[in-house]
């Protein structure tokens, strides 16, 4: 029997390369506020908690909550337009998906983006492939990561028990996030995080490319 019902993915470094697009947006932000740019190694630090948190963290320390909030309105409006400036699929994804699919295997989007970012670049990049899309939406009791709120929400759409459900990601957050929504978690190594910071944030199962998920998935039902 399939240990798992539903496959679930992050989305930022572990379904598409989209960190040249978030450096160009935070830096257009630091530029238009009069703030020192940063590099993308910056960013890739900084990208996992949101919106919000990736943009207190491209600051100096002890900015006030209302100048967050003025560059974060400025920024949120302009990354959505230049979301997919040059966001790619990560090489190999695609066939791993497809694969997927055609097992008849649920899948869904779970990122800590805004809930309207998600979807579109979901349906850009991978239309007809994922039963859902969830971002951040706290407005709507929606809490982003690391709250098991987002995975929860996607496990119940798919109609899959949250013990049933893998979630892939790169980051600690996504292997803290699993653990609260009770999913078992695979770290891709291709995304933004070093081997050595996700196995000290307690990963599991480490997937050196994409195209290992598949053997993963089926060497787990037989476990």
């Amino acid at each position: 029997m399939m240990r798992y019902q539903a496959i679930l993915f992050d989305m930022d470094g572990t379904v598409l390369d989209t960190l040249r697009d978030l450096n160009a947006a935070v830096n257009q932000t630091l530029a238009h506020f009069g703030y020192p740019v940063q590099s993308i190694d910056d960013t890739r630090r900084f990208v996992g908690n949101g919106s919000r948190r990736l943009i207190e963290l491209s600051v100096q320390d002890g900015m006030p909550d209302e100048r967050i909030d003025e560059l974060l309105a400025w920024y949120l409006p302009y990354y959505n337009a230049h979301a997919n400036d040059t966001t790619a699929p990560y090489p190999g994804i695609r066939s791993v998906l497809d694969a997927f699919h055609r097992d008849g295997l649920p899948m869904a989007i779970v990122s800590n983006k805004p809930d309207r970012t998600v979807k579109k670049l979901a349906e850009q990049h991978f239309a007809g492939l994922f039963s859902c899309a969830v971002g951040e939406d706290e407005a709507h009791g929606i809490r982003r990561k690391p709250a098991p709120d987002t995975l929860l929400a996607a496990a119940s759409a798919l109609c899959a028990q949250p013990e049933r459900c893998l979630y892939v990601g790169d980051s600690e957050v996504d292997i803290l996030t699993a653990s609260r929504a009770g999913m078992d978690c695979a770290s891709a190594l291709w995304g933004f995080r070093s081997r050595e910071e996700l196995l000290s944030a307690g990963a599991r199962f480490l997937i050196n490319k994409p195209e290992e998920l598949y053997g993963f998935l089926h060497e787990q039902s037989t476990v």
